[in-house]
């Protein structure tokens, strides 16, 4: 039994250095913070690649406008230990009747497609004319990336970093029970388990505050606190900052050091084993981000959402990849930005925010761009679910968007207001400025003989795809 395994694992990776090699495959990361469409997004794309053959909806990706692709299908994913991604569950949900939003990421999840197309290199399309590539798609919930950066960090450090950011509102007020009852505790004193439990679920209740519609903050540590998956209730989550630094650490079994030993355990037995079973694979790599929920909420959201992804682009491979690399230590060479739900504001706003998008993560932008990492920002829908529509405001005829919000049963016509140019100064993100609301999906006839109706979706692919064919 153990000779068969054995063969088969060699097996597997014998044939997945091949593909490498050749080029043959490409593992893509799909990345984004809370309620930033991950889920859609994959969804979309691989319905739009299934169906590549009856789809006059993906003009800009240039294996089909060429009439190259043959056709692309599901098949088994590479790694049998990793969750898979429900595919035929979130398609189910998205083209009900009544059509839902499909469930978000709660963990891991993979999935793989064969894409089949005719070469057009032409040196290896008189040997090998019809080729297939591997497309692996690696799902994970964006809350997991913000702790990549614990790595680098003591547990003192990353006390400190904590304790700053709940010296201003929100946090200051939302933390202030968990604060409270952290301050009646000797941290220098024998650990008692049960009061070191309630100030670790006072900590993660301040988090999911924090993480909630109405403050709508991104930048949340530990990740895990706020979406455990497969740890729940495991004594590893069992900890928080500290709120002072003391000058002794006192028993050999307190608080501090109880904390301490937690702390460096999740660093190094989730963090970094999930750092180096995953991140050191991937080759492409997609950020998702929902711009428009912080203009809603305010520039503190919108501070915090910056200061987050550009943390967790920080912790990424970058660099441009050879074939030495392709096969024993991949980089990540294309990096996409993509402002989501670009269907909630009128078209003529779909530059604006893009380049809002740019501003927002120009260190990011310049980082990766300095190691010669190829990037492109783009305003996307994965599943569009408004109409472009016009309307009569002061006897003047306005832009405007079309369609059901999520709490309604009825479609209305607005108009969200427009993406600035430049970042607003703080006092300048007043409340009802802006207004965009969230949409039910669309209700869909013939969803299974044609592509989802998306926005950009065609030239997101072209970016993470089109040179591989």
């Amino acid at each position: 039994m153990n000779n068969r395994l054995s063969r088969f694992t060699t097996s597997l990776y014998t044939n997945e250095t091949v593909n490498r090699a050749f080029d043959r495959q490409v593992k893509l990361a799909v990345t984004g913070l809370s309620r930033s469409g991950k889920t859609v997004f994959i969804t979309s794309l691989i319905h739009q690649l299934i169906h590549s053959l009856d789809n006059p909806r993906l003009p800009f990706f240039s294996v089909i406008n060429a009439g190259r692709l043959q056709g692309a299908k599901i098949i088994p994913q590479p790694d049998i230990c990793i969750p898979s991604f429900r595919y035929d569950q979130a398609i189910e949900q998205l083209c009900g009747d009544p059509p839902n939003w499909p469930q978000p990421t709660s963990g891991i999840s993979e999935i793989r497609l064969a894409i089949r197309y005719r070469s057009q290199h032409p040196l290896t399309r008189h040997i090998s004319p019809i080729n297939t590539l591997y497309l692996d798609i690696i799902d994970y919930p964006g809350e997991w990336l913000l702790d990549l950066q614990l790595l680098e960090l003591t547990y003192e450090q990353w006390s400190e970093q904590i304790i700053r950011l709940c010296d201003k509102e929100p946090r200051f007020s939302l933390s202030q029970t968990w604060r409270d009852f952290f301050n009646q505790i000797d941290i220098t004193a024998v650990c008692d388990d049960a009061i070191l439990r309630k100030a670790s679920q006072l900590y993660t209740d301040f988090l999911h505050q924090c993480k909630s519609a109405q403050y709508g903050l991104t930048l949340l540590q530990p990740g895990r606190f706020t979406m455990a998956g497969d740890l729940k209730g495991a004594p590893i989550l069992e900890f928080c900052p500290l709120l002072y630094i003391p000058e002794q650490t006192g028993e050999e079994n307190s608080f501090y050091l109880t904390m301490k030993k937690r702390y460096e355990a999740y660093k190094e037995l989730v963090v970094r084993k999930f750092y180096n079973e995953h991140f050191a694979s991937f080759d492409r790599q997609i950020v998702l981000a929902d711009v428009l929920k912080t203009f809603n909420i305010g520039y503190t959201a919108f501070t915090d959402m910056r200061d987050a992804i550009n943390m967790v682009l920080t912790s990424f491979r970058y660099g441009k990849v050879g074939l030495f690399k392709r096969l024993f230590g991949l980089k990540i060479d294309k990096l996409l930005f993509a402002a989501t739900k670009a269907d909630h504001v009128t078209p003529n706003q779909l530059s604006n925010i893009e380049n809002f998008l740019q501003l927002m993560l120009s260190k990011a932008h310049n980082d990766v761009t300095f190691e010669g990492v190829t990037t492109e920002t783009l305003a996307i829908a994965a599943v569009k679910c408004t109409q472009a529509a016009t309307t009569m405001f002061q006897g003047q005829k306005i832009s405007c968007i079309k369609g059901v919000p999520i709490d309604k049963e009825t479609p209305i016509a607005l108009f969200p207001g427009e993406i600035p140019t430049e970042i607003p100064m703080p006092e300048d993100w007043i409340a009802e400025r802006f207004n965009f609301v969230e949409f039910k999906p669309p209700r869909l006839a013939n969803v299974h003989g044609g592509g989802l109706p998306h926005i950009r979706m065609d030239r997101a692919l072209e970016f993470l795809l089109g040179d591989k064919f």
